[in-house]
């Protein structure tokens, strides 16, 4: 299922059932799972390894060199896990030696038209990146995150699980679970209720999550007090844990 104007390296290993579109070029040690579909247009060089059914639509460039000057043709990596769609014109880079050598995209996520993933991030699960959102090296998301249209994020910052950020936000620092930023920079707004909602967090869930982003955000404790104050919760309210972690795991700062 490879269409004749296809370029395909010799090297690339592509499942029987996986498609590509004309124009498009499979670069030397690229891998592509069962189902997937590259089409017209698109460019995918190695070593990049994506797994089954993706959908990469035109002229995304996938698995190109990282973007940093101490990058010095070292052999990295972009791995791309199941069911992701990613639309026109994406950019996803391969890691750099100075972390692990390796970009790493989850399953299940929707990457909109024009979004940039840097080298050594890390994305995981069923994330949604609106158009045109960017992230700098070393950038970690979280499951079900969702960055909005034109959303920028500063190198080393990390996202928590179930975030949302609004449209032109520029995060510099980082963001816990479940909150919900805007601004430029970036600043919390409140609990992703909605999210939470139709994820089937349960009203009781909700409450805890919302007291537990009270004792942080708004009871003017310095960190390690509110952490504190957190550890006690989590036992009876598991659901904090996920906020309490990502606390403790920051590397960039927290937005306040």
């Amino acid at each position: 299922m490879i269409d004749s104007r296809a370029v395909v390296a010799s090297s690339a290993r592509l499942q029987e059932d996986v498609t590509i579109g004309p124009f498009a070029v499979i670069g030397d040690d690229v891998e592509i799972g069962r189902g997937s579909r590259v089409d017209a247009h698109a460019v995918i060089n190695g070593p990049t390894v994506i797994g089954a059914d993706n959908h990469i639509y035109s002229f995304a460039s996938i698995g190109g060199d990282p973007q940093d000057k101490k990058y010095k043709g070292e052999q990295t990596r972009l791995v791309i896990g199941d069911r992701n769609t990613i639309r026109e014109g994406c950019t996803l880079n391969r890691g750099t030696v100075q972390e692990n050598g390796v970009t790493t995209i989850g399953n299940d996520n929707w990457i909109m038209a024009y979004a940039h993933i840097a080298h050594d991030c890390r994305v995981g699960d069923n994330t949604i990146f609106a158009n045109n959102a960017t992230l700098a090296g070393h950038v970690h998301i979280g499951d079900y995150a969702i960055l909005g249209g034109f959303t920028g994020v500063h190198q080393f910052c990390r996202i928590g699980a179930h975030v949302l950020t609004s449209v032109l936000s520029y995060v510099t620092k980082d963001i816990p679970a479940y909150v919900t930023v805007s601004g430029r920079p970036a600043e919390p707004r409140g609990v992703n209720v909605e999210g939470l909602k139709r994820r089937g967090f349960s009203t009781a869930q909700i409450r805890n999550i919302r007291e537990a982003y009270r004792v942080v955000f708004r009871q003017a404790l310095k960190l390690d007090e509110a952490i504190a104050v957190l550890e006690e919760l989590v036992p009876d309210q598991p659901e904090v844990g996920p906020f309490l972690a990502s606390l403790r795991d920051g590397t960039r700062g927290l937005a306040r």
